[in-house]
């Protein structure tokens, strides 16, 4: 009888049935570092929980599904009446609740919250990105509500529940609720100062009536938006529920869904105002200044969502290379693929270990810490986001053509990746916003400089590195020309100062080298050959 010419041999197993949080040691050493010892049994438990849920082939599967059966748009109902839906596959929504169970709107009034938050934030990120949006969104509205404290007492029980209710129906009678958030109009973008949906005060204290629309509107199934208006007075921040407590819908008229080259679960949607009910948040006039906090809160989860990206791109790839077999060895013991490994490897670890340290600096709560927040947020939030593509592009090639066959998983990482570069400001918002900390907020250069202080004299390239930012930063004319490479120094700086202190010697060594000594290559895989390059390829691999 002839052979068969079906055999399979030679394919690596799928990545499936393991821990996503216990198989990455960057995040579960700085887990460890950020939280106090008395809450770190209680911590790594539910991180185990959920990221063995991550990794299940049950949660895989639904995340097939939830993109597979992207979210429709459903504007009338049978009779003709308006409704304004978005219909989801019921994986999605199981996606969500999982999220929102793990706590992962629920980090403004726990312990060490942020950082929890934050590791599950980057577990759950590598099941499924679409979920991250209501997430954030959710998680994000709480300090721009703690504005009005009426208003916070109201929906923050609301917001950092961990009870996920799916329907629409008043607020006042869920358990649980999401938010949205819509800032961006048709002629402004990144300028909300632009815009044009106007607010007209109502007899009721602090109601208004909202005229006009929002090009991008996040989470459009959610039970609350907070919205920028013309108010009287000025631009102002607005609270739309999406039910009125007497059980009618509120005006909000979905006119169509993005099509997104990624993120397809999750809707995003373009929403029409006329005579919609709102509710101020904070004075007239004030608007910037009340959603910043949500903005600088969604940054991070930038950051977490790109970091979280990249981890998974790095464990596949590690993984396949583990188990492939070409030109009589294993691909991960060939020497340049795994040079490509590990720098694929050091970028995410560096980007791992800021999120974690910024996540710590919010459950610090100290003036210092919020000063280096100020500054390191849009640095890192420019930066992380950008390295995502690139990195995500280069781990599927590993994979070789299999990366780039749908079933791998890799090409919805790589459509995904260039989101967060995007979201909640673009690169050159983010360059802008950091020039506005250093010429207007002192304290926050101050903050950073002492935080990466703390690791000169330790390496040579490091010293060498911060020296040359700060030459730099004594010549700020002409600045905006140049913001991007002055911002892409400071995050690169900050990174490699964390890693020299936190990080194993050989990976610091690594990052040194490359990143902040100049031996490194426009593409990856340029690592000077005498690193221990295998101790970083294998610290990276998950264990499986």
């Amino acid at each position: 009888m002839a052979p068969s010419t079906h055999t399979v041999t030679n394919q690596p197993p799928p990545l499936v049935g393991y821990d996503v949080f216990a198989a990455d040691q960057a995040l579960a050493e700085a887990v460890g570092r950020h939280v106090d010892a008395e809450l770190h049994d209680e911590v790594r438990a539910e991180l185990t929980v959920l990221g063995r849920a991550a990794g299940s082939a049950q949660v895989q599967e639904w995340a097939a599904q939830a993109n597979e059966n992207p979210p429709r748009l459903r504007t009338h109902d049978r009779y003709g009446h308006r409704v304004d839906e978005v219909e989801f596959h019921p994986s999605w929504h199981r996606l969500l609740g999982k999220g929102v169970s793990a706590g992962l709107t629920a980090a403004w009034n726990r312990p060490a919250g942020h950082v929890r938050r934050a590791a599950a934030f980057l577990v759950w990120t590598q099941a499924e990105a679409g979920t991250g949006c209501p997430l954030s969104m959710t998680h994000a509205a709480v300090p721009a509500l703690r504005t009005d404290p009426e208003l916070a007492a109201e929906w923050e029980p609301r917001l950092t529940s961990v009870v996920y209710e799916r329907e629409l129906r008043p607020a006042h009678l869920k358990a649980g609720a999401l938010f949205g958030m819509g800032m961006t109009e048709k002629q402004g973008g990144s300028d909300v100062r632009a815009g044009t949906t106007a607010a007209r005060p109502l007899a009721e204290d602090g109601a208004y009536e909202l005229t006009g629309h929002k090009w991008f509107c996040s989470a459009p199934m959610s039970d609350g938006f907070l919205v920028l208006a013309q108010a009287p007075g000025g631009l102002t921040c607005f609270l739309v529920p999406r039910v009125l407590p007497d059980g009618t819908r509120n005006v909000f008229l979905l006119q169509r869904l993005k099509d997104k080259l990624g993120n397809r679960s999750n809707a995003s949607a373009e929403v029409e105002f006329d005579g919609t009910w709102a509710r101020r948040v904070g004075a007239e006039g004030r608007g910037v200044r009340t959603i910043i906090e949500m903005v600088a809160a969604t940054r991070l989860d930038c950051v977490l969502g790109s970091a979280g990206l990249m981890r998974q791109a790095v464990a596949q790839a590690v993984h396949h290379c583990a188990h492939r077999e070409a030109f009589g060895g294993r691909l991960l013991d060939k020497p340049l693929m795994r040079n490509v490994l590990a720098d694929l490897a050091l970028e995410s670890e560096a980007a791992t270990t800021l999120a974690l340290r910024l996540a710590a600096a919010y459950d610090d709560g100290g003036e210092q810490e919020r000063a280096l927040l100020r500054i390191a947020v849009p640095a890192a939030k420019y930066w992380v986001t950008k390295r995502c593509a690139p990195l995500t592009v280069e781990a599927s090639e590993c994979l070789g053509g299999n990366g780039y066959v749908e079933e791998s998983g890799m090409p919805r990482l790589v459509r995904e990746s260039p989101l967060n570069s995007v979201w909640e400001g673009a690169g050159n918002v983010q360059a802008l916003d950091v020039l506005r900390a250093l010429t207007r907020e002192p304290g926050a250069l101050d903050a950073y400089l002492r935080e990466v202080g703390q690791a000169r004299g330790a390496d040579h390239r490091l010293d060498a590195a911060i020296k040359r930012l700060l030459t730099e930063l004594a010549d700020l004319d002409g600045v905006e020309a140049r913001a991007r490479r002055l911002t892409e120094r400071l995050a690169l700086v900050l990174q490699g100062a964390l890693l020299v202190r936190y990080a194993p010697p050989d990976v610091a060594d690594a990052f040194c080298a490359s990143r902040l000594g100049g031996e490194w290559g426009a593409a990856f895989g340029a690592l000077p050959h005498t690193l221990n390059l295998a101790a970083v390829v294998e610290r990276a691999r998950p264990a499986h």
